[in-house]
């Protein structure tokens, strides 16, 4: 058997037009399994994959929010750092619309919408993160300053 090859997503599409180097790594993806389970399989720490949520405000404008994957958001704390009065998670088929991706396999890179990105602090002190390429089950690895050129997000403090 050939073994499994690397998708090409917009998110890559939209990381090699930049030219930032990554690495792509596949895992069997769990239906509900989340970051854990990813980590798990790639051996490495939960603390350095990144989950991409889709949420939106109290006027259902989507954004876009990175947090470590062994950490919860908060959204009281988000509202309150960006200046609505409530953040929650969109529906995952509303989500799908904003992001031109399937959840579970949502990409901060090339989304279907432009949306402002919203980073926990902590993820700036990490050197590398591991971030959904935009498919289930496939996962990139880059230096995160890369990331964070591209993605320009605003940094907040927002873990539960």
């Amino acid at each position: 058997m050939k073994p499994a090859k690397a998708p090409v997503t917009q998110a890559i599409r939209v990381l090699r037009s930049a030219k930032i180097p990554f690495e792509g790594h596949l895992y069997d993806y769990v239906d509900g399994g989340g970051t854990s389970d990813s980590a798990r399989q790639l051996d490495v720490d939960e603390h350095s994959v990144i989950k991409t949520l889709i949420m939106e405000d109290d006027t259902k404008r989507p954004m876009i929010v990175l947090m470590h994957g062994d950490r919860q958001v908060s959204t009281q704390a988000l509202a309150r750092a960006i200046g609505v009065k409530r953040v929650s998670p969109c529906d995952p088929n509303v989500a799908d619309k904003h992001s031109g991706y399937q959840v579970g396999g949502t990409s901060p890179f090339g989304t279907r919408r432009s949306m402002p990105v919203y980073c926990e602090q902590g993820i700036a002190e990490l050197p590398r993160i591991y971030i959904n390429g935009g498919k289930r089950g496939y996962i990139i690895r880059l230096a995160t300053a890369d990331a964070f050129r591209i993605l320009q997000p605003t940094l907040v403090s927002m873990a539960a």
